[in-house]
């Protein structure tokens, strides 16, 4: 085999949130990539304690923070990224396109990705076909239970409790966003390389452009991995989902430049296992469900008691763990979380203490997120558990700061998108292994199958 990718780093990423980060590093590790996901840009000291990197990425809260706050947090890194010896840097974006002008803004980190790279052409890729994400002619669609939904009549995404979806049009949502010029290269100019070569002249003849891309198939994948790294020295910033990289991975693929990667070995078993959830979303309700029938005790948190005041917050931080900490003294796995679903009154709860306090959304999100990262935090130290679980996209980054990990490594995975990882704490703290579960990812039996280390879930 020809060996045809350079030596050295070929993708630096920047998550937008935790879940979606480490989805970056699950598919180039286990496409035989090797890769690092950090919390804050990497010093070379930290780099040196991971040599060999393909990938090389930095997890954050972006997709629940403001514009002004892009602001002030993305230039230093989108820098760093600049500056490393990357082919491919990557702003990460959800699947499903969370976002809207007010937060999480992939306008807003697009214009300062402009600024800062000054490249002609930015290539965006949203779908992802092995995480059921596609799109067609400009719409986004995503999977969900047996079917397939258009974005803005999604069963999650359409109510999702802070960036509903009312636009499945990826070009239409972004245009909300920023003034930069965006346009679309559609499947039917994905048939031929020529003719794909031939619209994206025309294109960036007309000036520098954010360029969506269709994508429904693996050959759509290879085809479009294909312009972007044979694009990179006009394109070195790109935009969007892993489907970014199931698309490098696959051109690599198709070119004889990288082999087809042996699967991962099984998880071991481990005795208990505590699970926490912030995450709203009916897929995670259905996995706490299957969960209670599979041995995991549920124990519902109020979350708008940790709004109320930090002695409401305290006394529900000690309640929690001691509840914890007798389940998994009687040999039980906690399964800790403040919704079963969006149709759960907790949720509506939680949303109205938030209104009368006068905090807005993000501001309530972030003492949730505290709060669950508090209790877990406090469950490893006092129980000496090695495998945790986190559900939640904005949850897991939350969690993640409060235990003071440092960086990922993938160890294994489960389906695309729910991996394990061993994180590690720095200083004189032994690893944990870590798992990170967006609301929507995750087959119906992920916990019980991260508890047992057997069968693949349900």
């Amino acid at each position: 085999m020809t060996q045809a990718l350079p030596d050295g780093l070929l993708i630096a990423w920047y998550g937008d949130d935790f879940t979606g980060s480490s989805a970056v590093m699950e598919v180039l590790t286990f496409a035989g990539l090797p890769s690092v996901l950090f919390l804050e840009p990497p010093t070379p000291d930290d780099l040196l304690r991971f040599p060999g990197m393909r990938g090389v990425g930095i997890a954050s809260t972006a997709r629940a923070q403001s514009p002004a706050w892009m602001d002030g947090a993305l230039p230093p890194t989108f820098e760093w990224m600049k500056q490393s010896a990357a082919q491919i840097c990557h702003y990460k974006t959800c699947s499903t396109l969370d976002s809207a002008p007010h937060i999480g803004s992939i306008g807003r980190a697009a214009e300062i990705g402009a600024r800062i790279f000054a490249d002609p052409f930015m290539p965006m890729l949203i779908a992802a076909p092995a995480i059921r994400r596609y799109q067609a002619f400009g719409h986004l669609f995503a999977g969900a239970g047996d079917g397939v939904f258009r974005l803005d009549r999604h069963p999650v995404m359409a109510r999702h409790p802070t960036t509903p979806m009312a636009e499945a049009d990826v070009t239409l949502h972004l245009a909300a966003q920023t003034p930069q010029r965006i346009d679309l290269i559609d499947l039917e100019a994905l048939g031929s390389d020529g003719v794909t070569r031939s619209r994206l002249d025309a294109i960036l003849a007309e000036g520098p452009a954010i360029v969506a891309f269709d994508t429904m198939s693996e050959a759509d994948l290879a085809r479009v991995g294909a312009v972007i790294w044979g694009n990179r020295r006009r394109g070195r910033f790109v935009l969007g989902s892993q489907g970014i990289e199931y698309a490098l991975v696959a051109h690599f693929r198709q070119n004889g430049w990288l082999p087809s990667a042996a699967p991962p070995p099984p998880f071991a078993r481990v005795a208990q296992l505590p699970v926490i959830s912030g995450s709203v979303s009916p897929t995670t309700a259905r996995q706490i469900a299957h969960a209670a029938q599979h041995g995991f005790r549920i124990l519902p948190f109020d979350a708008s008691q940790a709004l109320l005041s930090s002695d409401r917050a305290g006394a529900l931080i000690d309640g929690t763990v001691a509840s914890a900490l007798h389940c998994l003294g009687e040999g039980g796995s906690p399964l800790i979380c403040s919704a079963q679903g969006p149709d759960d009154p907790a949720v509506m709860r939680f949303r109205a203490t938030a209104r009368q306090l006068g905090m807005d959304e993000a501001e309530a999100n972030r003492v949730l997120g505290s709060t669950l990262g508090a209790i877990m935090s406090r469950i490893i130290d006092q129980s000496g558990v090695s495998r945790v679980v986190v559900s939640g996209g904005d949850t897991s980054g939350a969690v993640t700061q409060q235990l003071g990990v440092r960086a990922l490594t993938a160890l294994g995975t489960t389906s695309p998108g729910a991996a394990l990882f061993k994180a590690d704490r720095g200083g004189d703290r032994m690893p944990i292994e870590l798992a990170l579960k967006g609301g929507q990812m995750g087959a119906v039996g992920l916990f019980a199958w991260l508890r047992d280390g057997q069968a693949r879930p349900d």
